[in-house]
């Protein structure tokens, strides 16, 4: 669940899954008669949006800082659009995000089983 603040009042919603995401994403961009870019656009999108995102990084953590003529964003704003040009990639390759990423969880928990140091379980 996420907060959406209107004036004093705030609003629980319920998170969306991410098949709602990608259905959402899928309706507008269907909306219109230009449809999806293709894919190797919609790399050259998402290279575009990770430095985006890796600017605001590097302002925040880095040492090399804003031009005091270069706007801030939002670390939100950024991965968020991000994240929007991932899910038009996958709906156009008819990829479903949820199944991905079990697949890759899947992966890191069995390939990856031993190679951190766990957490001690709390008693």
């Amino acid at each position: 669940m996420h907060t959406i603040e209107r004036g004093v009042d705030i609003v629980m919603e319920p998170s969306k899954s991410m098949v709602q995401l990608q259905q959402d994403v899928d309706a507008y961009i269907t909306s219109f008669k230009e449809g999806y870019f293709p894919p190797m656009e919609l790399m050259a999108r998402l290279t575009e949006e990770l430095g985006e995102l890796s600017r605001e990084v590097q302002d925040r953590y880095g040492m090399k800082k804003k031009k005091s003529s270069e706007a801030v964003r939002t670390l939100e704003e950024e991965t968020g659009d991000l994240l929007f040009v991932l899910i038009c990639f996958a709906n156009s390759q008819n990829i479903d995000l949820t199944e991905a990423l079990e697949n890759v969880l899947t992966k890191f928990n069995t390939r990856d089983a031993n190679r951190w140091t766990k957490k001690e379980e709390m008693e």
